[in-house]
């Protein structure tokens, strides 16, 4: 359908990626990673053909058609969200506008009996063109999507300007999904849906006919949707088949064997520097030096990645608040004429870890901010608990940041006693690396404002954290990082988040925000939670319930069956991976100990010891066979090693 041939991006002496070959197919599911900067969003616009790759080229088939949601905000007005939406249908809304005109013209009554037989004709023939396009079923759809995406009826007739950008960018999307292109490009849809829009677009998208190519920092999400994962990464393009657990799994496996390599290549180097450096100057040997440095010349270095999963972070410990740690009672809150929160009463209580979902414009953040203080009750009571110790994480955090300090300044300033020592590496928790530290407030972009906002809140000591939407601008390191933090801090939180994969694990309740300013409270995890709504969507579909039934079995099934071939793989590579491990410790020893002799044989004074001479030398020899032959036993468990692993993931992609 479309064809990448040798793609490649240069800006100044940085290649964002060398040539890049690919070929997109019908029903195509691929999640595209990456750091940022990357080049994931460049990727996705040279394939829509917003932007000219320097080489290579994109042939599309002539049938083929691509869309792609982008990350900024698209401003729309003038039209009502209906009319905006209906865009999408723009040759049917076209063929409509022209059949006005013809039942206008056929309305006079002195047309003449030839042009009527003609018009009648084009009529037929535009008619047919609607019935072909299924344009009886536009409304429908338009509602359908609407709903799906949040929208609410009586919001169908506002117009557009008066959205938000995050509504914007909902909309934008409805008119993409109801345009269905061939290929559908979306980059980071989840940071503006909430958790009930999301699962819909998921359930949506499993049965869209078209291919898809997903950016995205939601795991549950790529989990969900994609079979195969293409990432970007020093430059080079990798794919891998399956969803993202499966390449994280991959590419574990990958790096173990990488590293593997990369160790046995680095002690060829070193050996073959080292035959250089000790023969360069004796003639008997000229050629032999100069064809070990030609090989050096030609030898294709392995990179490895920055190692990053190293840097953690822990949260200050926390004083013991009393067991009630805060209360609303009775509480409304009113903006004007609009009514929020009517009567609502609220209870935290110490060790609580709780996730506040529902549907964007239903209060999660307005109540969030009535328990931080920082927002008025219209009426009720706000009762904080003894010792409490509060610490709250807005959206807009980052506008009350200092512009004139850099962001190591305001590190600095919010770190106490002990803490101060964790500034940098909380910095490069939240991707301020190098010369980033030192970068002034006002050159930050907003993501970066964002990210430098939460680092430096997580620097207080609190008992009692509100978190609004702290994921929203962190890459996929950065929220594990965080939500290891979180793991293991011993104070009471509450999250406003619809990131599944972050919140799966780390609340033990969630509560669930609906129009009209009702909350319910669900005891228990995340996963908990969506089991429930479902059972009690199923109760309310007639016919829903033997399928969805029928569906968690299956998936359960194949869950469990994906763990006994894991289980079955570590029991094949165990012994194999061991023994590979004390090969590349006998090299490393043997390696170290023929130094050694060599440096003892270019010791004058060896020469004198005849017996010595000979010790040192029948030593020497040995260690050189025996470590060719370590070598040898090296490549052949490495080569089984990867035998074993490509086996057992043709079994996990057979069984996806």
């Amino acid at each position: 359908m479309i064809h990448l041939k040798n793609i490649g991006v240069q800006f100044g002496d940085v290649v964002l990626f060398e040539p890049v070959n690919l070929n997109i197919g019908m029903r195509e599911r691929v999640g595209l990673i990456g750091s940022n900067g990357a080049g994931k969003t460049t990727l996705l616009r040279i394939i829509n053909g917003d932007m000219e790759p320097q080489t290579g080229s994109v042939e599309k088939a002539k049938t083929a058609s691509v869309g792609l949601l982008p990350q900024e905000v698209v401003r729309m007005k003038g039209k009502t969200l209906y009319d905006e939406v209906a865009t999408a249908f723009g040759d049917i809304l076209e063929t409509q506008e022209k059949l006005e005109n013809i039942r206008i013209e056929l309305s006079r009554h002195d047309i003449p009996a030839a042009e009527r037989n003609e018009l009648i004709e084009q009529m037929g023939a535009l008619q047919q063109h609607l019935e072909l396009s299924d344009a009886f079923r536009m409304k429908s759809s338009i509602e359908k999507v609407l709903a799906g995406l949040g929208f609410r009826e009586e919001q169908f007739t506002w117009m557009t300007e008066h959205f938000s950008g995050g509504w914007q960018m909902r909309i934008e999307l409805a008119k993409l999904l109801l345009r269905q292109p061939s290929l559908l490009l979306i980059d980071e849809p989840t940071n503006h849906l909430d958790l009930h829009s999301l699962r819909w677009l998921e359930e949506y998208l499993l049965l869209y006919e078209g291919s898809l190519i997903i950016v995205s920092h939601d795991r549950a999400f790529l989990d969900t949707m994609c079979k195969h994962i293409w990432e970007l990464s020093l430059g080079k393009l990798t794919t891998f088949t399956g969803n993202y657990s499966s390449y994280i799994a991959q590419k574990e496996a990958r790096k173990e064997l990488l590293e593997s390599a990369y160790k046995n290549q680095q002690r060829q180097i070193k050996q073959t520097e080292r035959f250089i450096e000790r023969f360069r100057y004796k003639n008997t040997k000229a050629r032999q030096v100069q064809s070990r440095i030609k090989q050096l010349e030609k030898t294709e270095r392995i990179e490895l990645e920055d190692e990053e999963s190293e840097i953690s972070f822990h949260f200050p410990p926390p004083p013991r608040s009393g067991a009630i740690v805060m209360g609303l009672k009775n509480v409304v809150k009113r903006y004007e004429k609009t009514e929020v929160f009517n009567g609502v009463d609220f209870t935290v209580e110490r060790g609580d870890r709780i996730a506040f979902v529902g549907v964007n414009g239903a209060g999660k953040s307005t109540m969030a901010k009535m328990i931080a203080g920082v927002e008025p009750l219209t009426a009720g009571n706000r009762e904080v608990g003894y010792n409490v110790l509060l610490s709250y994480f807005a959206q807009n955090q980052a506008e009350e940041l200092d512009t004139s300090a850099t962001a190591i300044d305001i590190m600095d300033s919010a770190a106490k006693g002990e803490m101060r020592k964790y500034v940098r590496t909380l910095l490069g928790c939240f991707l301020f690396q190098g010369d980033d530290v030192f970068k002034s407030v006002r050159v930050l972009s907003g993501g970066e404002k964002s990210r430098l906002a939460l680092a430096k809140m997580l620097l207080t000591t609190a008992n009692f954290l509100i978190l609004d939407e702290p994921t929203n601008h962190l890459d996929m390191r950065s929220k594990e990082i965080l939500r290891q933090a979180l793991l293991e801090y011993d104070g009471t939180y509450i999250i406003v988040s619809h990131d599944r994969a972050f919140l799966e694990g780390i609340v033990n309740k969630v509560v669930e925000f609906r129009y009209g300013g009702t909350i319910k409270e669900y005891p228990g995890t995340l996963e908990e939670y969506l089991f429930r709504i479902d059972e009690q969507y199923e109760e309310t579909v007639p016919g829903k319930n033997e399928e969805k039934t029928n569906k968690r079995r299956s998936d359960k099934d194949r869950k469990r069956h994906e763990a006994e071939i894991r289980q079955q793989r570590y029991a094949e590579t165990r012994t194999l991976s061991g023994e590979l491990k004390n090969i590349e410790t006998d090299i490393h020893t043997l390696e170290d100990r023929i130094k050694q002799l060599e440096q003892k044989l270019m010791d004058e004074e060896l020469y004198v010891e005849p017996d010595e001479i000979r010790k040192v030398n029948h030593e020497y020899s040995e260690s050189k066979e025996k470590l060719q032959s370590l070598y040898r036993r090296w490549e052949e468990a490495t080569v089984t090693l990867e035998e074993i692993n490509r086996k057992y993931d043709k079994m996990l992609r057979d069984d996806n």
